[in-house]
């Protein structure tokens, strides 16, 4: 009885293809995506902004992000570029966000999830915001948390916003606070809990430039140490 399995020692006959019921293998991506999270105020977006040049990655910032979840010719066009291997490990790891229950509330995060799994496919990018880090799987992310004290980040917000001492506190207080929120409410996860990052950087201290640094070199250690990528090419 043919059951369409070769056996040991069995000739391959013409036309055979080997067993249909075996799972297929999808790669994850060949290349890292740095996923950054930041307090309001501790020049996060400049820092993705350096490591986008330094990389020659594509930057995607939390208005970014937004934009293209509600646009569906810019979703189009990326899944369009997407060969057929980076979309079917997206949607598995679609699978997995459900499976394990990360995600708490599907509707309310609409196209993000889905979004940021497709822009990781193929690595290469930064993400800031909106919670990628919890989204993508660790082993192809670097989750990175660029922090500073209070007093320094009103003091930027000013700066940037031109607005007055007391007007920088409440906005960095207010963005501080929708960000806390959108963490507990779709993720269930506090923004400050510290063993959810790779790598948690004091922009006040290190200066943004040696915050890239630092990305940088954890994300090639990291993507160095991956057993799933032939590190050989």
């Amino acid at each position: 009885m043919n059951s369409g399995t070769l056996l040991e020692g069995e000739t391959p006959r013409h036309g055979f293809q080997g067993d249909r019921n075996r799972p297929t293998v999808v790669r994850g991506p060949a290349c890292m995506t740095i996923a950054l999270s930041r307090e309001a105020g501790a020049r996060g977006n400049s820092i993705a902004v350096r490591l986008g040049k330094r990389l020659g990655w594509q930057v995607y910032t939390q208005e970014l992000l937004e934009f293209m979840a509600m646009n569906d010719g810019a979703q189009q066009q990326l899944f369009a570029e997407l060969p057929p291997d980076a979309a079917m490990w997206a949607e598995r790891q679609m699978d997995r966000l459900r499976l394990d229950q990360v995600v708490r509330s599907e509707s309310e995060l609409g196209e993000l999830p889905h979004l940021m799994l497709m822009l990781a496919s193929r690595g290469e990018v930064v993400i800031v915001g909106r919670g990628a880090g919890y989204l993508l799987p660790s082993e192809s992310t670097l989750h990175v948390r660029i922090v500073s004290p209070l007093p320094e980040r009103i003091a930027y917000m000013g700066q940037w916003l031109r607005l007055t001492r007391e007007q920088a506190a409440e906005e960095v207080r207010k963005r501080d606070q929708r960000r806390a929120e959108y963490l507990a409410s779709s993720f269930r996860r506090p923004p400050a809990e510290p063993h959810a990052f790779d790598l948690v950087l004091n922009s006040s201290r290190l200066g943004e430039e040696v915050c890239a640094d630092l990305i940088i070199q954890a994300m090639k250690s990291k993507e160095a140490a991956r057993p799933d990528v032939d590190h050989g090419q």
